[in-house]
């Protein structure tokens, strides 16, 4: 009878079971791996030996045949050593089968028999929560399986100490999570001298979740405000604590177990590859959009990174998750962000007006603002000019109003939202304005005819989409949540008409600088 492990393979952030089975046969000696595994995985075979060797053990002097099943589901990486281990170790009588009957196992193996740390401990303790079964992994990766609430943890850091405990000579005591990474002081709001206007836009964006872009040329403080979004950002909850924390998990940027409720705040250089932004790659490890699950994703310079890069964004912005297809088979990661970008008005940074301006505009600005597609920057709820700071502004001492006064005003909002769909029991992502919709929105948005009135007509003259119809609605409830009003009134929409560009706006400011051009 082949001896039996179960351990998990990766699809994703999500958890597959596999046994590892092992057995003795007859014929040639040697040792095979089966079961559509990667280099990583056909190469486990000459880890284990060199473990077993650096134990002082050796290998039985027949046919070892090690299957991972289901066979036709791909695996990759060098967590299934540990397994292929302990099947042997089990067909060889040194550990009890039924010792291991209810464990999930995971490790690399180094020479010498010790367990190297591998990714993914995580979502493994908690896909073996769901199997009503405990965790077997490296040492160094138990504080970050404790956080998984599994009951029976082992986290042995080398094979020796691992069969001293089944044994009985040595026990392995439960492995303590992590501590909680202490983050640094977030920036300040009343550092940012003047921009009333971007701040207010921050806020909004901030209380209900939407994405923001900002426009300006360079110095004006575009940036600046960005990096002060997640001070105003209430933490992460439990439940998106561990959702954040697997996929940092799988992409091994977790140490020590130490987890922060810190909402991720990712900026990746414009230099980004479309695989480094959705994921990819040899093993479809998570990009930038997903490491900022449950957070914000700053994209400065926006119309300098790829329009293929930018473009891979606009489905996981609709739909709150990336698939990274492939051709045996498809890879979701999660990928609820909040997206914050910045641009300049053209190439020279200071567009048609004002000091510096652009000498060839209005081409300059047409050519190097449509470097961003239209059905992108339909996606953005709040579209803002950051003009250039003054000197006065520069010379007036810091406001008085910071950060924590702007977060008690986000959570007030957001609290409102949030009960708000626990009571009407709306179809709802995280029950944020940004991610309502259908009956819901219509539900939480109606609006009185004079607010109704003003949109339509809004619509009709900017050439507003459905897309826009929908956004700025969710916008406009945001703003209401603001000011705690039960309903959403035509002051709100008219606000929230002011926070998105349109293409008819756009035409206008062209033909303004046109006028400025001598013929």
């Amino acid at each position: 009878m082949p001896a039996r492990i179960t351990t998990i393979a990766f699809e994703g952030a999500e958890a597959r079971r596999v046994e590892a089975e092992v057995v003795f046969t007859n014929g040639q000696v040697g040792f095979q791996v089966v079961g559509l595994g990667d280099k990583a995985v056909a190469e486990s075979r000459e880890r284990v030996r060199g473990a077993f060797a650096g134990m002082g053990l050796s290998l039985p002097g027949k046919r070892i045949v090690a299957a991972l099943s289901p066979a036709d589901l791909p695996k990759e990486g060098s967590h299934f050593d540990l397994p292929i281990a302990l099947a042997v170790m089990t067909a060889m009588g040194i550990i009890p089968e039924d010792a291991l009957s209810g464990y999930v196992c995971i490790g690399e193996l180094m020479l010498d028999g010790r367990i190297a740390p591998v990714s993914g401990a995580l979502p493994a303790a908690m896909a073996a929560n769901g199997f009503d079964m405990g965790l077997i992994c490296p040492a160094d990766n138990g504080p970050e399986a404790a956080w998984s609430g599994n009951p029976s943890i082992l986290a042995p850091a080398s094979l020796i100490s691992l069969i001293n405990h089944f044994k009985g000579h040595a026990v392995l005591t439960p492995p303590q999570r992590g501590a909680p990474k202490i983050s640094e002081k977030p920036l300040d709001l009343n550092e940012v001298k003047g921009q009333e206007t971007p701040k207010r836009a921050l806020e909004i964006a901030a209380a209900g979740g939407h994405n923001l872009l900002f426009v300006g040329p360079p110095g004006s403080g575009k940036s600046m405000l960005a990096q002060r979004l997640p001070g105003i950002l209430p933490p992460l909850t439990s439940r998106e604590l561990l959702e954040t924390s697997q996929v940092w998990s799988m992409a091994g940027l977790i140490a020590k177990g130490e987890l922060t409720q810190e909402r991720p705040f990712r900026a990746p250089h414009h230099s980004a590859s479309m695989a480094a932004l959705t994921g990819g790659g040899m093993r479809a490890r998570p990009g930038e959009v997903s490491l900022a699950h449950n957070g914000v994703l700053f994209l400065d310079e926006l119309p300098e990174f790829s329009p293929q890069a930018l473009d891979s964004l606009r489905q996981p912005l609709e739909t709150n998750e990336v698939i990274v297809a492939r051709a045996n088979h498809h890879i979701k990661y999660p990928a609820r962000v909040q997206l914050v970008a910045a641009m300049n008005p053209c190439r020279c940074g200071y567009g048609g007006v004002g000091k510096g301006a652009c000498g060839k505009a209005p081409r300059c600005i047409k050519d190097y603002q449509s470097r961003v597609s239209g059905p992108l920057m339909d996606r953005i709820d709040l579209q803002i000019d950051v003009p250039p700071v003054t000197a006065m502004d520069l010379s007036l001492p810091p406001p008085t109003e910071g950060s924590k006064a702007v977060a008690a005003r986000v959570q007030a909002a957001r609290d409102i939202q949030l009960e708000r769909a626990r009571r009407l029991d709306l179809p709802n992502d995280n029950g944020l304005n940004a991610t309502a919709y259908g009956a819901g929105l219509e539900q939480i948005c109606a609006l009185d005819d004079q607010a109704r009135a003003l949109l339509t007509q809004a619509a009709q003259q900017t050439g507003l989409s459905a897309r826009g119809w929908t956004r700025t609605l969710r916008l406009a409830r945001t703003i209401a949540d603001l000011e705690q009003s039960g309903s959403v009134l035509r002051r709100h929409v008219a606000e929230a008409l002011i926070y998105r560009r349109t293409a008819a706006t756009d035409n206008q400011v062209e033909a303004r600088l046109q006028m400025q051009i001598p013929g």
